[in-house]
């Protein structure tokens, strides 16, 4: 059973759509940003510290540390950021297989050592407040412009590069260095906390899909006794759980070991719809508690997965929240 939280007392993030670049007659319209593989976080500044904020409206400050000390150049001010929560690998690059080891750990000594063996780094890339004063109506690159002048830079923190025009460029250039794509973002746009809006498109070289698990089915061969492969779905307009395809590829040993455990079993399938009589046969329904993230080819016209791969969970995304973000 979840449990409710009291209302994080920052703006919720601001999400974008998924799609394409714009136009290249209007490519002088939009300014861009490298999309970060990690974990969203809203966070305040107050008093030199910071307390960071998932996009559920889980506090994770607990999970990260070493992102409590602030720069310098914020440590007397009062402010609310919007960045990405990274690991780096050792080109410098996110890797969200690495960061999934720091995810899940609220406990003391166990985060102490994971800060110490494996820090993550916040990448800043917008700012909602300074000094008790609200900047989401004003339009992104005057919101971009003043967080350049706050300095956010040092003890963990970047400020991230920004890009107006040149859209098919940075996109080339956030393959060449194996980034997961770009966010093309309208010049005129304001932040509209907790709305995915179109003024934000993700634009990604991989497709991705956040999903709810809503059973499995029994492995085989060195998987035999335990999880072979999730079954799994989104929510439809109706907000009804819509079955998407099943996942068996993307996993280690140990991933499917702690799903096996965190899967709690139901006797009725949770899906809206009737699943594949083949896939049906032998599933394990479960409850829908768990959010996955999943990378895949492309969606086919009955609305599933093409070659799904299992990339981790999401405990920073609600289950409420998982829709199509692709359209098939």
């Amino acid at each position: 059973m979840r449990h409710a939280l009291p209302e994080p007392p920052v703006p919720g993030p601001m999400l974008a759509v998924a799609g394409e670049l714009p136009p290249r007659a209007q490519d002088a319209e939009w300014g861009y940003e490298f999309k970060w593989d990690g974990v969203r976080a809203v966070t305040a500044v107050r008093g030199g510290r910071a307390e960071l904020w998932a996009r559920s409206g889980t506090p994770i400050t607990v999970r990260y540390p070493e992102l409590g000390r602030v720069p310098d150049a914020l440590a007397g001010a009062d402010v609310v950021v919007d960045g990405e929560v990274v690991a780096l690998d050792r080109l410098g690059r996110p890797d969200f297989g690495l960061l999934q080891g720091r995810m899940h750990r609220t406990g003391g000594a166990e985060v102490a050592r994971l800060a110490a063996a494996a820090p993550v780094t916040y990448l800043v890339f917008d700012v909602l407040a300074v000094g008790g004063r609200s900047l989401l109506h004003l339009p992104w690159t005057e919101r971009r412009e003043r967080l350049d002048d706050l300095g956010a830079q040092g003890h963990r923190w970047v400020t991230t590069p920004w890009f107006t025009g040149g859209g098919a460029g940075v996109h080339a250039a956030s393959r060449d260095n194996g980034l997961e794509g770009v966010v093309a973002k309208r010049l005129d746009s304001a932040y509209r906390p907790g709305v995915r809006a179109p003024e934000w498109r993700k634009v990604k070289h991989v497709r991705m899909q956040s999903v709810v698990v809503g059973g499995w089915r029994p492995g085989k061969g060195r998987r035999a006794g335990g999880v072979g492969s999730l079954l799994v779905g989104v929510h439809d307009d109706d907000g009804r759980l819509v079955y998407a395809g099943h996942v068996g590829t993307g996993f280690t040993d140990a991933m499917l070991r702690d799903l096996g455990a965190a899967l709690a079993p139901r006797r009725t399938s949770p899906f809206a719809d009737a699943l594949p009589r083949d896939v049906a046969r032998d599933a394990q329904w479960a409850e829908p508690d768990l959010v996955g993230e999943v990378a895949f080819a492309a969606w086919t016209a009955d609305g599933r997965m093409r070659h799904p791969a299992w990339r981790g969970l999401r405990d920073d995304l609600d289950v409420e929240d998982v829709v199509v973000e692709w359209s098939p």
